[in-house]
């Protein structure tokens, strides 16, 4: 292991096929976890599923049919059952869907060498599930996965200990509340981060600072830290309402290019 530091780890796309007996369906997610036949430790497997709108009106677009309440209440379901302690998870994962819906189903298993479990799992949600990239060059550097992807990056980079990834907030809010928190931590204070795009999807602030007053009302001394993708400009409109927004609800904003230097005081927070 100390001349490869690669892992063996094993995937499976999540699929949503509403119209039983046509073979139609759509990628909605990526099950990942380890190959345990290699040694490693038995441990929980980890899931990415979509949750932005643009994803669910991808889903829409083939099977115009969906109702995206119940696609987000089985999704929901699928994610907390992930969470209960199995001994064999495969054995676990064919139960839980026969359990949910016919709609959802699993591909095959296959197995996959990487350096890091959370990249890989990152990696493979772009590479299955994710909407193909515009024809024009470049990455589009503007929306909540991209940032995200540049947020593992540097925490990995920078050996940020203890972040646990997407938080359910329904403990706080609302039974049923599909909202994911990016990363939380602790470190006497609970504190809880996540990537906002100022110049995509308006909603997305609103609903933090929904979430933030919420989870304040059970963990009144918890942090928030909106990550952006550039820093907020003045006379911008939309900026300027989501900087009032944030201030209003207490929650710290740091763009990408200042991150460095907060991952690595978080880093020396959270040793």
């Amino acid at each position: 292991m100390a001349e490869n530091p690669r892992n063996m780890l094993r995937y499976r796309v999540l699929r949503y096929a509403p119209l039983i007996g046509r073979d139609e369906w759509m990628n909605i997610g990526i099950l990942l976890d380890w190959n345990t036949r290699e040694g490693h430790a038995l441990t929980l497997p980890a899931m990415r599923v979509i949750e932005q709108q643009s994803e669910f009106a991808r889903v829409r677009r083939l099977h115009p049919e969906t109702d995206e309440s119940v696609l987000r209440g089985l999704l929901a379901d699928f994610e907390a059952g992930l969470q209960t302690p199995a001994a064999e998870s495969a054995a676990f994962v064919a139960n839980l869907v026969g359990r949910l819906s016919n709609a959802l189903q699993l591909s095959e298993p296959k197995g996959v060498l990487a350096e890091d479990f959370e990249t890989e799992l990152n990696r493979l949600y772009h590479a299955f599930v994710a909407p193909p990239p515009r024809s024009r060059p470049g990455p589009v550097e503007s929306t909540r996965a991209w940032i995200i992807g540049k947020l593992n990056d540097v925490f990995r980079r920078r050996r940020v200990p203890r972040l646990q990834r997407n938080v359910r907030v329904e403990e706080f809010t609302e039974v049923g509340d599909s909202f994911k928190l990016d990363y939380g931590y602790r470190n006497g204070v609970r504190g809880f981060l996540h990537a906002v795009a100022l110049g995509r999807d308006p909603a997305q602030p609103k609903i933090l600072a929904y979430a933030a007053r919420r989870i304040r009302q059970r963990i009144p001394d918890c942090e928030f830290t909106a990550i952006t993708e550039v820093e907020p400009s003045e006379g911008n409109r939309r900026h300027e309402f989501v900087m009032r927004l944030f201030a209003e609800e207490n929650i710290a904003l740091v763009s990408l290019p200042k991150i460095e230097k907060f991952a690595e005081d978080l880093r020396l927070r959270l040793q």
